[in-house]
């Protein structure tokens, strides 16, 4: 598991900043690893986050559930990506969210404490959570731009565009909740998609 993620550090930092053994081996004696099977949760509602996730094989959803029972899809995390309550991590809150396993999945977990002081200390780490972050600030930017301003069918579309590898892997009920529209929208913009 941690080959994936030494390869994933390369590549957010453009291997400028090549790990001694010794970095290596102190980020590997803070990472935890964690299977979870399919169905199971890394977090549910009302528990506090305390760890910073990332997915070396697997998919996972973030959701919440609305006093009407419905759900709502916060987030995807396939491979190479992070999953976790960040405002529960930083707050010390209990979670809104829900996060559980659509597949059986192999994660790496860091206690936030553990995450900055080898971000403060490894310069391949600071550079790769930099990157992370910069990611992230585009990534929700766009989300809301498609939100507020995308039609239905644009907002699928897009979704099909920006992340080809989920599209296959997750539900498509789930799909429609993740762009808030409803399951009967998707289902007929798919037929139309499909006619042209």
């Amino acid at each position: 598991m941690f080959d994936i993620f030494h390869n994933y550090i390369l590549t957010k930092t453009n291997n400028k900043h090549p790990l001694s053994e010794k970095e290596l081996e102190w980020i590997k004696s803070v990472f935890v690893p964690k299977k979870l099977r399919k169905k199971h949760y890394l977090l549910q509602e009302g528990e506090i986050n305390k760890f910073h996730c990332f997915v070396c094989k697997g998919c996972l959803r973030m959701y919440r559930v609305d006093e009407k029972g419905q759900e709502h899809i916060f987030q995807f995390a396939i491979e190479n990506w992070w999953t976790g309550d960040r405002e529960s991590m930083i707050s010390g809150n209990p979670s809104k969210y829900n996060i559980e396993a659509l597949e059986d999945s192999e994660l790496l977990m860091i206690t936030r404490a553990d995450m900055d002081e080898i971000t403060e200390k490894i310069p391949a780490i600071k550079l790769m959570v930099q990157n992370i972050q910069q990611n992230n600030v585009i990534a929700t930017q766009n989300r809301i731009h498609a939100a507020i301003s995308y039609t239905a069918e644009e907002k699928y579309l897009n979704f099909v565009k920006t992340y080809p590898d989920i599209i296959q892997r997750v539900p498509q009920q789930m799909i429609a909740s993740y762009l808030g529209i409803t399951r009967e929208t998707l289902s007929r913009i798919r037929k139309q998609s499909a006619g042209k």
